[in-house]
């Protein structure tokens, strides 16, 4: 694999989003790897509606739009030019390769399909590590419990909504900042 095809699966592997428990890529995402227009790739796609059945590709409604800005996936509605996105399955981003024909829309399509191989891997990878965790587990009596709960939680994904406060913090920091939030307070 080429150095340009690495950089390519990497941005890919970067914009792959699970909605609707699928694996998909937005079509604003899609269009900016293979260098063209959002508005004429949803137009190449529209024109060829009946190579991209419902397991291929999928427009979000309205409450998953909102979902994606408020996430930060996508910077804002007004960025989406009044248009609902298109989220392509791994299958509809294959099927792009047969609508958008140029040398670069190939090279784009074989690393995003790299990138997908990839993901499935590194989720099967995860699948094994855990059941060969339960088996060990089986197979030790409780004193190894405390071992096998901290792998665990390391290999459970991060809660989502909690963010933590990144740098180093002092107890008089913390102390100094709630003193100030109490002085806020205060009339």
């Amino acid at each position: 694999m080429s150095s340009s095809d690495h950089a390519i699966a990497l941005q890919a592997e970067r914009r792959i989003l699970l909605i609707r428990s699928q694996k998909v890529m937005l079509d604003s995402d899609l269009a900016e790897l293979y260098g063209v227009e959002t508005r004429a790739l949803k137009q190449a796609v529209r024109r060829n509606l009946e190579r991209f059945p419902d397991d291929f590709l999928f427009e979000l409604s309205e409450a998953e739009v909102d979902a994606l800005v408020s996430q930060n996936v996508i910077p804002a509605r007004g960025k989406l030019g009044g248009a609902i996105p298109f989220a392509f399955t791994e299958q509809g981003v294959a099927m792009l390769s047969s609508v958008l024909r140029s040398p670069r829309a190939v090279q784009v399509n074989i690393a995003i399909m790299r990138a997908f191989v990839r993901l499935r891997q590194m989720l099967a990878t995860n699948a094994e590590l855990a059941r060969k965790l339960e088996e060990m587990e089986k197979k030790y009596d409780g004193q190894f419990k405390i071992v096998f709960d901290a792998l665990r939680q390391l290999m459970a994904p991060p809660p989502s909504g909690t963010k933590k406060e990144m740098g180093f913090h002092t107890f008089a920091h913390d102390k100094d900042s709630k003193t100030k939030a109490r002085a806020k307070r205060r009339p």
